[in-house]
């Protein structure tokens, strides 16, 4: 039998917040066609990863909008020149510029960048402790790390603000431990009671699965920090480290920003086991997609009929009105249902637990995906929800943008699913909580589509920011060991594309509602140029804080200052800790400066006229001066 109870809707232990059902009754169909344009193929690698950029928005008069206009008016338009050393690096002294050709030099060696860890530890025993700290400023951690607490780092936010560019903050300290260690810890904290006590009988698929080879999260990925469970006293202290990050933000710029990773948070279990029943659910509904002839057709597109529906769920044995699924009352019915109103069935449900249940197509029936949960297991799933909540209430405390990054794919459908619960409850009268895209995914747009789509019929701000990914290495080696298929496009030219459809289908909807909002994350110039472009064609103006730009720290300042200049919404990622304690985010970033570098031939250009234009005309000691 194929039964589904529907309960009321879903509170969360502990807090006074609950879950809505994702439905409405009342249809919004969208009106908006993305105007996705064959992109041309890019000069230079984006390697902004997870860890690009984050932007949250300056205060400001929003701009006369509404419409959704083909072209603006000369008057509007803005245009933003990158050539120009002078106006790119009036932030920064020649000692600073220096600095940036040395760092991003030594980072285009492989020999460098592939012995780094040795090469630190090189360090560490000839020039001591102190000694190397010392020289780590100079040069690596000066270049990407903003200081060592919320103190240090509060003189270079003031100067970069001061020159038009915000901050989002991220602590990020890592632990320092052994391969072993690592993929001991994440076998540990994937694994249930109730898995281990029913292998073999459970309907867990290899991909939602810890696998030894890939235990250890830091391998493959270049830019994002990553966090391994080690108990929920740690997962409390995780938040405490982000609360102390959301306050320091908060009282360092105006509108500030901060960077949360979910996986931090609780134990990874549960982010697998939810991943996989989401993916299941959309897997059952494409199949019933399939025979009512809807394959191929766009996310947003594909409609069951309700009639048919039944029909064909008879024929499986199940039993029961289905029209009450998803309205409540039959005469309430469109006589269709989407994939956000199939959705809405996993919403209903009392326990945490009790979410985890997955369709079986061969026997037409729901089956729990693991047999049973201790009470621990329970509260431990729960603890992640009030975690969230937490910090987003600390986040509006303090005038601060939640933005959460996006993870490995195996834990990433459950972090965005997640994240939009959180959207649906703090973003409903402005932009609290950042969902994160990674174009370089397959299911990119499908993912915009319907989470844009969602918060029209429920009138929340939809806020993105995008990325193009930072686990591809990582996701490729898996699928292809693991044996599914690789979630990633196929080459770079097809992520430029997603990315930039992606993006116009936001812009087009900030057009139409400017209720919508989205961080472009990207080090690509042709990107940005991309996203200027169709911002004055659509009469988008900076002042209207709908459309953000971030860059990390250290990196493609020649895009990010003159932007900031320009009256452009525009943030550094910014982190920040003690040099020991970053040197696992330094190693990453020095891995991936190194593919960045080889091909970033305009900045370091741009840097050295910069410093010959001060020598020739006698500046060569000049200082900023804000």
């Amino acid at each position: 039998m194929f039964y589904v109870k529907t309960v009321p809707t879903l509170t969360r232990a502990g807090t006074d917040i609950t879950f809505k059902p994702l439905l409405c009754s009342r249809r919004l169909r969208s009106t908006v066609t993305s105007t996705s344009a064959t992109q041309r193929k890019q000069q230079e690698d984006d390697s902004t990863g997870q860890h690009d950029s984050t932007q949250s928005e300056s205060p400001g008069q929003p701009g006369a909008g509404g419409r959704c206009s083909s072209s603006s008016s000369t008057a509007n338009e803005i245009t933003v020149d990158f050539d120009q050393s002078q106006e790119a690096y009036k932030s920064k002294d020649s000692l600073e510029l220096l600095r940036s050709l040395v760092v991003f030099k030594l980072c285009s060696y492989d020999f460098l960048v592939d012995k780094n860890q040795e090469i630190m530890d090189l360090g560490k025993t000839i020039l001591g402790q102190r000694g190397f700290n010392q020289f780590m400023k100079m040069t690596f951690y000066g270049q990407f790390v903003a200081g060592e607490d919320h103190r240090a780092i509060r003189p270079l936010i003031q100067k970069n603000q001061a020159f038009g560019v915000g901050s989002v903050l991220d602590y990020s300290v890592e632990e320092d431990i052994s391969q072993e260690e690592a993929e001991q810890k994440e076998k540990d904290s994937c694994v249930s009671s109730a898995e281990k006590d029913s292998i073999g009988k459970d309907h867990i698929e290899q991909r939602f699965q810890a696998h030894e080879q890939f235990g250890d999260q830091r391998g493959g990925v270049t830019g994002a920090r990553t966090y391994l469970y080690a108990d929920e006293a740690k997962c409390d202290q995780h938040m405490e480290t982000f609360i102390k990050c959301i306050k320091a933000s908060g009282g360092s710029s105006m509108d500030g920003f901060s960077a949360i990773k979910m996986t931090a948070l609780g134990r990874p279990q549960f982010l697998l086991q939810f991943s996989e029943v989401l993916v299941k659910w959309k897997r059952f509904f494409d199949f019933l997609s399939s025979h009512q002839g809807k394959d191929g057709m766009e996310a947003l597109e594909q409609k069951l009929d309700l009639k048919q529906l039944q029909e064909f769920l008879t024929k499986l044995g199940a039993k029961g009105g289905y029209y009450g699924w998803f309205t409540g009352r039959e005469e309430e019915s469109s006589g269709t249902i989407d994939m956000l109103d199939w959705n809405s069935l996993i919403d209903d449900r009392t326990k945490i637990s009790d979410l985890l249940v997955v369709p079986n197509v061969e026997l037409g029936e729901l089956e729990p995906l693991l047999g049973m949960f201790t009470a621990e297991e329970e509260r431990q799933m729960e603890r992640i929800f009030q975690r969230m909540d937490v910090l987003a209430k600390h986040a509006i405390e303090n005038g601060v943008r939640l933005m959460v990054d996006a993870e490995q794919t195996y834990f990433q459908p459950a972090i965005s699913r997640l994240t939009v619960e959180m959207q649906r409850i703090y973003n409903k009268d402005k932009p609290v909580i950042f969902n994160t895209y990674q174009c370089y995914l397959k299911e990119a747009y499908d993912n915009v589509t319907m989470d844009v789509e969602l918060s029209r019929r429920e009138g929340w701000h939809f806020a993105a920011k995008l990325v193009r990914g930072a686990y591809m290495y990582q996701e490729r080696e898996r699928a292809k060991e693991i044996g599914y298929e690789d979630p990633i496009n196929p080459d770079y030219e097809s992520t430029n594309w997603m990315y930039h459809r992606c993006l116009d289908y936001v812009l087009d909807e900030i057009a139409l509602k400017r209720n919508a909002n989205v961080m472009v994350a990207s080090h690509n110039e042709d990107t940005v140029k991309h996203t200027l472009r169709r911002m004055n064609e659509l009469g988008l103006l900076p002042r209207e804080n709908k459309v953000f730009f971030g860059q990390l720290l250290g990196m493609c300042d020649q895009i990010s200052f003159p932007l900031g200049q320009a009256g452009f919404p525009v943030y550094k990622y910014v982190p920040y800790g003690p040099v020991n304690e970053v040197m696992p985010y330094l190693s990453r970033r020095a891995q991936e400066n190194r593919g960045f570098m080889k091909g970033a031939v305009k900045e370091r250009d741009l840097l050295w006229k910069e410093l010959k234009r001060r020598l020739a005309s006698g500046e060569l000691l000049y200082r900023p001066m804000y």
